[in-house]
């Protein structure tokens, strides 16, 4: 006769329970190293100048004032920027998302000839760079230098998005599918659209999110290509903020003080810190799994 036992709990050993204490103690650490730097942004964007210039901010919110917000969104060239990232971001990350599947589709192929070499050549470029200078000298060529243009076209397309793309057709889109659609006459473009981008959101969904927060995070082609202020984006505004420390007259007309026209710089650095990462911190919790999904993409079949 067999005896069941149901609900009986496992006794962890005292060097389990010393392991797991520790684990917990070092996630700890690792969320309040993490967090913190955070939360004090974000408390001195809400604190008064004087608080954030004599340090008085630690945790929460001193003397708390909307003053550093209201000087971000009635600055022109903040206004601008943050309009310029989002024209970046979202023509940018169409192109590239159409240009990605463009060369990964063919390149999944195993019909297509010499897809070996390209791809060869493709991983090429990954390897070895012109440098900074030729890389200038292109696009000057091309006569894209303070242009929107200098933004999007220069880094459209992505090599590790590719290969990322190319995998998923290949292990997604069965090769029994190409022929029974090429039997009903259909050809390859239509194919592609009616078929294969249908069956592709996933990795859409990860390409869009890649390419964007690439987009959005983007300056440094800003700093070397632009030269009007009125193409900067977001990213290069804030830059000159935090580093140059260069703020428009316009931000500080009502400040006469020059220790509160100094308060306003640093409170403007920490308000505008926060208004150009509210987007990214809002909408990556709700496209990680894609995240995830797109690093696990290949790594599995069947």
């Amino acid at each position: 006769m067999a005896l069941h036992r149901t609900g009986a709990a496992i006794r962890e050993s005292f060097s389990d329970k010393m392991f797991a204490a520790f684990v917990y103690a070092f996630l700890i650490v690792c969320l309040v190293v993490v967090a913190y730097p955070l939360v004090y942004i974000v408390s001195s964007s809400f604190s008064s100048s004087a608080a954030v210039i004599s340090g008085r901010v630690w945790l929460l919110p001193v003397e708390p004032t909307l003053k550093g917000y209201r000087a971000v969104f009635e600055n022109p060239q903040i206004v601008k920027g943050y309009l310029n990232s989002l024209f970046y971001t979202g023509f940018g990350t169409a192109i590239s998302v159409a240009l990605t599947i463009t060369a990964a589709y063919p390149l999944s192929r195993k019909d297509m000839y010499g897809r070996n070499v390209i791809m060869a050549l493709f991983v090429f470029t990954m390897l070895f760079s012109g440098g900074l200078i030729p890389y200038y000298l292109t696009v000057k060529g091309l006569d894209l230098l303070n242009t929107r243009w200098a933004m999007v076209l220069p880094g459209a397309l992505a090599v590790w998005q590719v290969i990322l793309a190319r995998t998923f057709f290949q292990t997604s889109i069965p090769a029994e599918l190409t022929e029974a659609a090429h039997l009903d006459g259909c050809g390859d473009a239509n194919f592609l659209l009616r078929v294969v981008l249908p069956l592709s959101k996933p990795i859409i969904a990860v390409l869009v999110l890649m390419y964007a927060i690439g987009y959005w995070n983007a300056y440094f082609d800003a700093l070397i290509f632009l030269k009007s202020p009125d193409l900067y984006p977001l990213q290069l505004v804030l830059r000159n903020i935090l580093i140059l420390n260069s703020i428009d007259a316009t931000m500080v007309k009502d400040v006469k003080e020059l220790a509160e026209r100094q308060g306003l710089k640093e409170l403007l650095k920490y308000s505008l810190i926060v208004v150009a990462s509210a987007p990214i911190l809002i909408i990556y919790p709700f496209v990680q799994r894609h995240f995830v999904k797109g690093l696990l993409i290949g790594s599995l079949k069947g």
